[in-house]
């Protein structure tokens, strides 16, 4: 992706991810106190919203507590199946970026009308009317974003959540990681592409997503579908071999997400011997397949990720002449509530 490129510029989806580092460099990392020092005395906390408000920014906060190894109790469901919960005893923190989003006005309205006092929000606008059945609400400030698929936005989300857990656990070393996380991620965001590896996605048939489960590669399956309008899948961890390859041609390819060391000759056993089909990783090393390589940046290193893979899905939108902005059947706010 060239910032300076009109082949990239003109579109407000580039416009999004480019003004995403800047977003993090400026993150605020303390506005969420009073309510972390609310859920940590609760004890438990349930991650609510749907798509991509839930997918990475969930996701990748309980892959963050269980490796740190925080004592908090994590869990995560989208807000229709989360209404048949016990969560009388639960912190329950929704994401919409529209605040309109159907299913955790409804799973708010439940609590709400239960009596629950720890229902947390964080919207795109302020006033929202998920907002209004909050215990308290924050808002994001990165903007409107100028496509259909959020990018940016999803981003912030993630930060404020392991902002978050830091100050449920007593920590503080977000902060100073952000200048280098801000520039690792424009790195990730502004490498060129081998041309050869996009001309391979986007003649794919289907574009897999392998790797862990910390919402980056299912995030990117969705992104898939948006930007490229491409059939698309995700193979949490290993999955990938462990069956689906019966009915993998040679004509897909498998992008994985910083692969097990350990599990790359099975990969290329299974799959590009075995299926015939082309195998592209995504990480801060050398692997036995075609790389993008991306800087290290530790436990954050999952933005980084997300970033290479927004990279990527663009230059495959870009060579099919696709309007990026604008899918023919996707919208901004999936189902809004109509009440």
């Amino acid at each position: 992706m060239n910032s300076t490129d009109e082949k990239y510029s003109g579109y407000g989806l580039t416009q999004d991810m480019l003004a995403t580092p800047e977003i993090v460099r400026n993150f605020n990392t303390t506005s969420m106190q009073e309510t972390a020092a609310e859920i940590a005395k609760v004890g438990k906390l349930l991650l609510t919203g749907e798509g991509s408000s839930r997918i990475f920014p969930a996701k990748n906060m309980m892959r963050t507590a269980s490796v740190q190894g925080h004592s908090l109790a994590l869990q995560t469901e989208a807000g229709r199946q989360a209404q048949e919960y016990q969560l009388a005893d639960w912190a329950v923190f929704a994401l919409s970026n529209s605040g309109r989003t159907a299913e955790v006005i409804g799973l708010f309205k439940k609590l709400t009308e239960a009596g629950h006092k720890n229902c947390y929000s964080l919207t795109a606008f302020a006033d929202s009317q998920l907002e209004s059945l909050a215990n308290r609400g924050y808002v994001l400030d990165c903007g409107k974003e100028g496509a259909v698929a959020a990018t940016k936005s999803v981003v912030e989300q993630a930060l404020f959540y392991l902002a978050l857990l830091e100050h449920v656990s007593g920590e503080s070393q977000l902060k100073s990681q952000l200048d280098k996380l801000a520039d690792d991620m424009q790195d990730a965001l502004t490498t060129p592409i081998d041309p050869k590896l996009i001309d391979q996605l986007a003649n794919a048939d289907t574009i897999y997503w392998a790797g862990r489960n910390d919402g980056v590669a299912e995030e990117l399956t969705l992104k898939t579908n948006e930007i490229t309008r491409k059939q698309s899948d995700y193979l949490e961890g290993t999955y990938a071999v462990h069956g689906i390859e019966e009915i993998m041609n040679e004509n897909d390819v498998v992008l994985w997400v910083d692969p097990y060391l350990d599990s790359e000759e099975k990969f290329a056993e299974v799959l590009s011997k075995g299926v015939g089909l082309n195998i592209i990783a995504i990480a801060d090393r050398d692997t036995i397949f075609p790389t993008i390589k991306i800087p290290s940046a530790g436990s954050l290193s999952t933005f980084v990720q997300m970033c290479a893979g927004w990279n990527v899905l663009v230059e495959i939108g870009i060579s099919l002449e696709i309007d990026i902005d604008k899918p023919v059947r996707a919208r901004k706010v999936g189902n809004e509530f109509v009440g």
